[in-house]
């Protein structure tokens, strides 16, 4: 993210006779939707082992020494966390954090197109 595109203000249009507008700060909405979400849904622990990797980016040798962990155990709990992580954003309510593309249209629907979500049948 470039240093002009932070803080940013979005106008959004939204469908409707009056054609309402409004601005936002996407980027920093999803942030915050992104790091809430996730202090939520995880324990302490895994709470703890995702903010020093994810969040401020330690690297493995930085996090096992931190955290007091081995390799094996802190790669698995970082898998764990990944998987748990992806599906709660795929279904938080009322919209999705992911994909991002999603979070980030800029028309405001009326009522969600939940088209995206369709797995075709195979033949």
């Amino acid at each position: 993210m470039a240093a002009d595109e932070i803080g940013s203000v979005t106008l959004n249009f939204s469908k409707g006779f009056e054609g309402r507008r409004s601005y936002s700060r996407k980027r920093e909405e999803f942030v915050a939707d992104f790091c809430l979400v996730s202090q939520r849904a995880l324990t302490p622990e895994e709470y703890r082992i995702f903010r020093f990797h994810f969040l401020l980016g330690a690297d493995w040798r930085l996090c096992t020494q931190r955290l007091k962990m081995d390799r094996g155990n802190f790669f698995h709990e970082v898998y764990r966390i990944e998987q748990k992580l992806g599906q709660i954003f795929s279904e938080v309510e009322p919209y999705a954090l992911f994909p991002v593309e999603h979070y980030f249209e800029t028309v405001i629907r009326e009522s969600p197109d939940p088209s995206w979500m369709r797995v075709p049948k195979a033949a």
